[in-house]
């Protein structure tokens, strides 16, 4: 798994999650999980991105953060490990491939492999701090800021300055209405900061 750069793992157990998981090739768009389904395996991104959701009651939804190769979902951990249905709803951002490792398996990997854990503590820590940010960002940051905080991350993310998204995707990861982007995204095009496209945006 030499994409797998979260943790270092030892040949030993690198084989392990070979070995109990299966793998799986998405394409953007793809859901792997939806909100109120049990979950039975933990995804391990080794290729690609998944964005995490979550769906208000009024049904509007907002990103809580990304996964990117190396890195899994600890909605799932927690879910997973307590016979949980999950909170969160998993899409594909990025084309990719993800290893499932059965529940089952983490309980035993983590007795028998401390760096297992130590990953699994490095992703709460991390995951903490990206909602902690959002949080921040949704209560003090204007829906402008947060847009254009938003397409810098998908462009970190993906590696490019092309960000090939609709404003309806845009609205629901900020949990907004999409005449709300829409018209933003015409203002910081004015403003020379983005190149809007049919379904793709140019940072400059």
């Amino acid at each position: 798994m030499s994409t797998t750069t979260e943790f270092s793992a030892t040949p030993e157990l690198l084989s392990q999650l070979y070995e109990y998981s299966i793998i799986k090739n998405y394409e953007a768009g793809d859901i792997i999980l939806d909100e109120n389904a049990r979950i039975r395996s933990i995804p391990i991104v080794t290729k690609g991105s998944i964005k995490v959701m979550r769906t208000e009651e009024d049904g509007r939804e907002i990103l809580l953060y990304y996964i990117k190769a190396g890195e899994s979902c600890v909605m799932s951990f927690l879910g997973g490990l307590h016979g949980e249905t999950s909170k969160v709803k998993a899409e594909v951002e990025e084309d990719a491939e993800i290893l499932f490792l059965p529940t089952e398996k983490v309980t035993q990997l983590i007795k028998t492999h401390p760096e297992w854990l130590d990953y699994i503590f490095k992703l709460y820590h991390k995951r903490f701090e990206e909602l902690l940010e959002m949080v921040n960002e949704v209560t003090f940051k204007k829906v402008d800021d947060r847009l254009l905080s938003l397409l810098h991350k998908k462009s970190m993310l993906n590696n490019t300055k092309m960000i090939h998204t609709t404003h309806e995707q845009l609205a629901n990861e900020l949990g907004t209405a999409r005449v709300v982007v829409s018209r933003l995204l015409k203002s910081l095009e004015e403003d020379g900061k983005v190149k809007l496209g049919r379904n793709k945006i140019e940072i400059l």
